[in-house]
């Protein structure tokens, strides 16, 4: 994904080109591309199938289309499935997520950066959730998510609210 948009977004920076990586990359996306190719059908457990087990299950495939046939191979198969993603991309709508947008903010005013720690956790293994807690100084906010990325995020975002 990182060649592709580099040869499609030649002018942009680094940090840009990571952001819109990252952005198509995410256990998000990658899980609505697999429900695309219709894998949530192909995926044996519990229904419905949580996003994280359909972007792993899409990972291992192109990782095994890699040892199979080459970066060539593998390289075609990634931007076949993520072509309409690609197509779509504008790097100058692209928004930030809430981690990123917080610890910008946080350095742009020249404090520390937060800290993240798991609270709790909920569930079976296959079904878990995560309370994460963000810290900035003394002041601190709570996310739920399914996966400990989800929940940091929505703690993020609960933390910038609070200091704008």
């Amino acid at each position: 994904m990182a060649d592709e948009l580099y040869a499609r977004f030649p002018q942009l920076s680094e940090g840009k080109l990571t952001q819109l990586r990252a952005s198509l990359v995410r256990e998000e996306s990658l899980a609505r591309v697999a429900r695309e190719l219709g894998m949530a059908q192909m995926v044996r457990g519990a229904a419905p199938i949580p996003a994280s087990v359909l972007a792993d299950a899409l990972e291992a495939v192109f990782g095994a289309i890699f040892l199979d046939g080459g970066y060539p191979a593998a390289r075609r198969a990634v931007l076949r499935a993520f072509g309409a993603q690609l197509a779509q991309l504008d790097p100058g709508t692209m928004e930030k997520d809430a981690k990123t947008s917080l610890q910008e903010l946080l350095h742009s005013r020249g404090q520390q950066p937060p800290a993240y720690r798991v609270i709790t956790t909920h569930g079976a293994p296959h079904q878990r959730s995560f309370d994460v807690e963000c810290a900035v100084g003394e002041l601190t906010t709570m996310g739920c998510g399914s996966s400990r990325q989800r929940a940091e995020q929505e703690a993020a975002a609960a933390m910038l609210e609070k200091l704008q």
